[in-house]
């Protein structure tokens, strides 16, 4: 029997490249789709069974030649994410969160058109929102817009496409190169404090969210459904 196909697009690093990794331990043969040049080159040395693909996940055009190169493609997974769209509505600027919705919402809209024609019958699509979508914390109302958007995606389509499985993860706080603006010894104080106001007492690993995202990837039950992996963080107040 052939290996399974995953598509992970964004994936030269964190969630998505742990995603792509685990996947690839589990015995798939596993492609990366990114814009970034200097990323696909690196994961060449310390990953050469990633296949990698320069291509925006926003560009319609790029992404279906990456789909059709593959083939037939079995998990689709869409890790992407921008760095826009927090800020007090206030203050919100109307060019930013266009920015942070054409960084996310729109390449995630993008890549499922691109690479639908190429999803086996019994495929499935995995997208990555975030808890901004679903609790209240002041000065995310238009990071909370994207993600929503994103995660509003998924009941519709997984009834749409079915056969094909559509769902998606909700992350909460999860210590990646997202992250990465602030220096280091803020990140820790921050997470650390964070950590503490948590149910779950832990700030996720791309690791953490990366074990969520191949379970329904790959799960044949699991179909319509926005996984909260986020620490309980909707529950609090993180203010």
């Amino acid at each position: 029997m052939n290996a399974p196909v995953a598509l992970v697009v964004g994936g030269t690093s964190g969630i998505g490249l742990a995603t792509a990794r685990l996947l690839r331990d589990r015995g798939a043969t596993v492609h990366i789709a990114a814009r970034g040049e200097d990323r696909l080159a690196a994961l060449s040395g310390t990953d050469p069974d990633l296949i990698g693909h320069r291509a925006d996940g926003a560009d319609l055009s790029a992404m279906a030649a990456v789909a059709a190169a593959i083939g037939t493609v079995d998990w689709l997974v869409v890790t992407l994410a921008g760095s826009e769209g927090v800020g007090p509505i206030a203050d919100l600027d109307h060019a930013m969160l266009r920015r942070a919705f054409d960084a996310k919402f729109w390449a995630h809209l993008a890549t499922v058109q691109a690479v639908l024609p190429h999803l086996a019958p019994t495929g499935s699509i995995t997208l990555i929102g975030a808890v901004t979508a679903r609790a209240g914390m002041p000065g995310t109302a238009g990071i909370a817009a994207v993600n929503g958007a994103v995660e509003a995606l998924v009941k519709p389509l997984a009834a749409e496409l079915a056969p094909i499985r559509v769902n998606a993860v909700s992350p909460g706080l999860v210590d990646t190169p997202w992250w990465s603006a602030l220096p280091d010894e803020a990140r820790r104080d921050y997470f650390a404090q964070a950590a503490r106001r948590l149910p779950a007492r832990h700030i996720a690993t791309a690791e953490d969210i990366a074990d969520i995202t191949v379970t329904i990837a790959t799960n044949r039950t699991v179909t319509g459904t926005v996984v909260e992996a986020d620490g309980g963080a909707r529950l609090v107040s993180m203010a």
